[in-house]
């Protein structure tokens, strides 16, 4: 590169010689222009050098929810193409549950080390220490856009924008529709966060993701930069809503499923319009295309699961092994080629960073490795002479982990389950018979790796994620109860909060942050903020969209609210509740540090409702606003 534009640049020096000898401004303008294309000659010859980089990683779908893979009812032609074109990961395996998978795939360290182990109570906010695989790339010069799923935390400094990814348009929580969603969405339309701003689209939810990060690669394309576009859809979750169009064709099975296969029919769809974007906007050979999903089937298991055992949520295969492709035509990797040796979403970082010839921090160290030569199907690292490593996975999905709880200790060949049961892959994929009795020494081998994983992770559990409180990043912060510390029911999503359930066992608190002292005002509400309802007020069921039952559709009962409360610090203070309150606001000097929040709401025989929503504050002084 430095031979090619040595010469432009010793010509333009030159120009300016003569400027400094009294020539025209005409001269100046000349030399400002050829500077300016000189620097974007030099832009796109660095973009050139640098791979792009697309993940499309989809929310429970499971390995067996592919026509590819073998399943006899659902048709994803484009990603079977994109198969066909690609190295695949076969034995490649992620967590049960999706923020877990989405905290390892993200920082290449295990789930539980991020702080990442459940999918609410808290337990969803990758720790503020972690290092993104969009900070990396961000850092090493690449433009970095995050479109869909994120369910890493809503509040900072845990959201992506404050993560390394300087173009974000995302739904709240784990979901459309869920408690942190803009209200009343349902996959069809409505309002996501646009870097972080509420922003209306039209149009089903897949297809608004797909197409703010087509704009956002256009945009890097035309400013020569290379980019990470990280596409995470929140389909096939449920609720199980689909455009008719891709669901009719399975309407043998039933709703539910139908509408599954439908959101799979639609990414497909997807994921092909964007190759050919790429191609035709010629970014196709040397763009890394990974195509990957979260966790196990949720609903097309049943249909069909590849011959494994479970589904999401499930320590057996089923719950965690998944697809995963890679095709880069400019790397040489754009044939159809399986790599059996097992491999985890803790790999996807370092493997990455290494095939873009990118970097780390000297202190970042990860969990897990490069897997290049293997992709590379280099001499020497095939299956007979790669290392035999050892990974676990497992689904904690409670406030504190427990030791061995619905965990699996992998190797290629073998599967340890909660310590007890013992399976031989190569001889039965289906996990059906324990052979633990049989190989003592193999059970050692794995127990003595998890004791020694565990006990080096055991001492982080304790350590919290804090909403920050009046920080210049989210001031006023929106809390919802998605994120309430609790060990009851968690109000998670938007039918929970019109079903407005009562009692101590659903309602928590939330781990804050006050990040500098002053004045604060907190301010309580039911519904949230965009809704405009009163705290007393009933609402009537929205309207529904195709497929199941959408969560608006639930009747938003009334709460006879007579009093608030607020707990923070050494703050406890009360106010009433009138009729025509939206909210109820309160006014505290708070202290800098950690914290507890608590907010309540009671009628007048003193039964108890959280707090939905509260939006808290830092009220600057006007005559020091510092």
């Amino acid at each position: 590169m430095a031979v090619v534009n040595y010469p432009f640049i010793l010509v333009l020096w030159s120009d300016l010689e003569f400027v400094d000898r009294g020539y025209r401004v005409q001269n100046i303008a000349r030399l400002l222009i050829g500077i300016l294309i000189c620097l974007g000659f030099v832009a796109r010859l660095v973009a050139a050098d640098k791979p792009n980089v697309v993940i499309v990683i989809t929310d429970d779908q499971g390995y067996g929810d592919l026509s590819c893979h073998g399943n006899p009812v659902l048709k994803t032609p484009n990603i079977d193409r994109l198969y066909s074109e690609s190295v695949r990961l076969t034995n490649y395996h992620v967590s049960p549950t999706c923020s877990p998978t989405r905290s390892a795939f993200l920082t290449g360290h295990w789930t539980n080390r991020t702080g990442v182990w459940h999918t609410i109570m808290g337990r969803s906010m990758l720790r503020e220490n972690e290092v993104t695989l969009g900070q990396l790339f961000q850092d090493a010069g690449y433009a970095t856009g995050m479109f869909g799923k994120w369910h890493l935390g809503d509040n900072y400094p845990y959201r992506p924008e404050d993560r390394g990814f300087t173009e974000v348009m995302r739904h709240g929580g784990g979901g459309v529709g869920q408690t942190p969603d803009f209200w009343d969405n349902a996959y069809f339309d409505g309002s996501y966060f646009h870097n972080g701003k509420a922003t209306a689209v039209k149009g089903f939810c897949t297809d608004v993701w797909f197409d703010y990060a087509t704009r956002f690669i256009r945009k890097q394309k035309q400013a020569g930069k290379p980019f990470l576009a990280y596409i995470t859809t929140n389909a096939p979750h449920g609720p199980m809503h689909s455009p008719k169009k891709f669901s009719e064709p399975y309407g043998r099975q039933k709703v539910g499923v139908a509408n599954f296969f439908g959101m799979i029919a639609n990414i497909d769809d997807n994921v092909g319009r964007l190759r050919k974007f790429l191609k035709e906007e010629d970014l196709y050979d040397n763009t890394i295309f990974i195509f990957t999903t979260d966790n196990g089937s949720s609903s097309g298991s049943g249909v069909f699961n590849a011959g494994m055992r479970g589904k999401k949520g499930s320590e057996y295969d089923g719950g965690h092994r998944v697809p995963f492709f890679l095709h880069w035509p400019a790397g040489g990797l754009a044939s159809a080629r399986d790599v059996e040796v097992i491999t985890a979403h803790v790999d996807v970082v370092p493997t990455l960073l290494d095939l873009c010839n990118l970097s780390s921090p000297a202190n970042l160290q990860f969990d897990g490795t490069s897997v290049r030569a293997l992709m590379e199907g280099k001499a020497g690292v095939q299956k007979g002479n790669w290392p035999d490593r050892i990974l676990v996975t497992d689904s904690q999905r409670v406030k504190d982990p427990i030791k061995w709880r619905k965990s699996s200790v992998m190797t290629t060949r073998w599967r340890l389950i909660n310590g007890k049961q013992l399976f031989d892959m190569n001889v039965d994929p289906g996990q059906e018979q324990d052979v633990a009795s049989a190989n003592p020494a193999v059970v050692t081998r794995l127990t003595e790796f998890y004791d020694s994983w565990w006990a080096e992770l055991e001492p982080t559990f304790a350590a919290d994620c804090p909403i920050y409180l009046g920080h210049p990043g989210e001031n006023p912060a929106r809390l919802t109860s998605h994120d309430w510390i609790t060990t009851g029911s968690t109000p998670w999503n938007q039918k929970a909060i019109r079903a407005a359930q009562a009692g101590g066992s659903v309602t928590g608190f939330w781990h804050v942050k006050v990040w500098k002292a002053g004045q604060y005002t907190i301010r309580l509400r039911r519904w949230p903020e965009e809704s405009g309802k009163k705290i007393r007020a009933a609402l009537p069921a929205g309207a529904d969209v195709p497929g199941t039952k959408a969560y608006r559709t639930q009747v938003g009962v009334s709460i006879d609210a007579v009093r608030s409360t607020i707990s923070i610090a050494d703050v406890q203070v009360e106010q009433p509740v009138s009729a025509d309150d939206e909210e109820v606001v309160f006014r505290v000097t708070l202290p800098a540090g950690r914290s507890k929040l608590t907010a309540r709401f009671f009628d007048a025989k003193g039964k108890e409702f959280g707090a939905y929503y509260a939006y808290v504050e830092r009220i600057e002084d006007k005559e020091n606003p510092n």
